[in-house]
């Protein structure tokens, strides 16, 4: 039996503002992790590629505001941080 990822584990080390922030970008986190996993079976961001969080921008997204948009890119741009890659993605 494996355990689910920890999401707040991974981003601990990155997640350095307020308590209010922090917890966005965590809720925010765990649903791109959710909606990868439900889509690509990967719920371990070491596993992700570039694609995925494409998808999830472009269709996922689709139907939300810009600033909602703006906001999960912060999010991502978190994730890919902590991944230590240099992924770029449009809004």
């Amino acid at each position: 039996m494996s355990t689910a990822f920890d999401m707040e584990l991974f981003l601990a080390s990155v997640l350095t503002w307020s308590h209010t922030t922090r917890q966005r970008h965590l809720r925010q986190a765990k649903t791109i992790q959710t909606a990868v996993a439900e889509r690509w079976q990967r719920d371990n961001p070491w596993t992700w590629q570039r694609k995925h969080l494409a998808w999830f921008l472009t269709h996922h997204l689709n139907q939300r505001t810009e600033s909602t948009r703006y906001y999960y890119l912060l999010t991502m741009q978190l994730l890919t941080y902590r991944l230590g890659k240099s992924w770029q993605f449009n809004r």
